[in-house]
């Protein structure tokens, strides 16, 4: 992997060189400000030293095969597979990777800290899901450092109530899924709206 920072809001994204063209440059924009990016690979692999084998994925986190092209910033998506939320994830920047319990998810968030969280639970429950509980309830700090959504059949999307009982910050119906980029950019921007003060005064007060 090699990391970029998006000229505008110098957000820090992690690019996997081998899913980029090798004889030209790619451009995409930024999941954050939607800023159009440009990576060429070529000049990224003279500036980086190899990258290291790993060894493959669990096969909760493969990822379908039209991701072969897909680049960017991790997606944690938790619970039921569903092709149209991948596609949602890749429409906005990111690449999913699927954990079907949230035990498994909260150990993945705890080594990469991804920056999108989508919660699609096997059933919705009255609140709290008590299936998501364990990468819900994140220390505060944690929390922060992702946006939570929740995905249902039978909720109304940004249904802010929902969003507060379930302990998320957005709700979206499947139904809208066709609207999601438009649903997130404004939502996660008005998040950053909101925490922006706290967050400042954190930076201060840990600098």
């Amino acid at each position: 992997m090699i990391r970029i920072v998006c000229t505008n809001c110098q957000k820090p994204l992690s690019l996997d060189e081998t899913k980029l063209p090798k004889d030209k440059a790619v451009s995409f924009p930024c999941p954050v400000c939607k800023t159009t990016l440009t990576a060429d690979r070529r000049s990224l692999e003279g500036a980086a030293p190899p990258a290291q084998a790993s060894a493959p994925p669990a096969e909760s986190q493969q990822p379908d095969e039209d991701e072969s092209d897909g680049f960017g910033s991790k997606a944690l998506l938790v619970g039921q597979d569903h092709p149209a939320l991948r596609q949602a994830a890749k429409l906005i920047g990111f690449l999913p990777v699927h954990y079907a319990t949230a035990a498994e998810a909260r150990e993945f968030f705890s080594q990469e800290y991804p920056q999108l969280v989508m919660l699609y639970p096997q059933q919705l429950t009255q609140p709290p899901l008590e299936a998501m509980q364990p990468i819900i309830s994140l220390t505060p700090a944690d929390r922060r450092k992702a946006f939570f959504i929740l995905f249902a059949d039978h909720l109304r999307t940004l249904d802010g109530n929902a969003a507060f009982l379930y302990g998320v910050n957005l709700v979206v119906s499947l139904k809208d899924l066709g609207a999601f980029p438009q649903i997130y950019r404004e939502a996660f921007a008005y998040h950053e709206r909101l925490y922006s003060p706290m967050m400042s005064a954190l930076r201060a007060a840990n600098g």
